[in-house]
């Protein structure tokens, strides 16, 4: 299972914090995690054949072995405390859900 986390940054956050930030803390964070495969964070540079910019700043990629698995091990106390931080930089992030076909 996959979800892909699309965002912005809220106004006023510095694109350099929160890729500190990710660097530092989210990436290792969340891949030491045992229900994650890989999580990857991307920052956006445009749309492929376009001059427009990316309707998002940031993408993230989670590879996981389950949901329930993956929920257990995000609802600890530990781990809402080292995520805390995202609240504060993403604006409304979307996490969607998919399936391999």
């Amino acid at each position: 299972m996959r979800i892909i986390v699309v965002f912005n940054l809220k106004d006023g956050v510095s694109a350099a914090d929160y890729e500190a930030w990710a660097k530092k803390d989210d990436i290792p964070g969340v891949n030491r995690l045992s229900s994650v495969k890989g999580f990857t964070v991307h920052k956006a540079t445009g749309l492929l054949g376009s001059e427009d910019p990316s309707p998002y700043q940031y993408v993230e990629v989670l590879d996981i072995t389950g949901m329930d698995p993956f929920v257990a091990e995000i609802s600890t106390e530990e781990f809402q405390a080292m995520a805390a931080p995202f609240q504060d930089f993403a604006d409304n992030p979307q996490f969607i859900l998919t399936e391999d076909i």
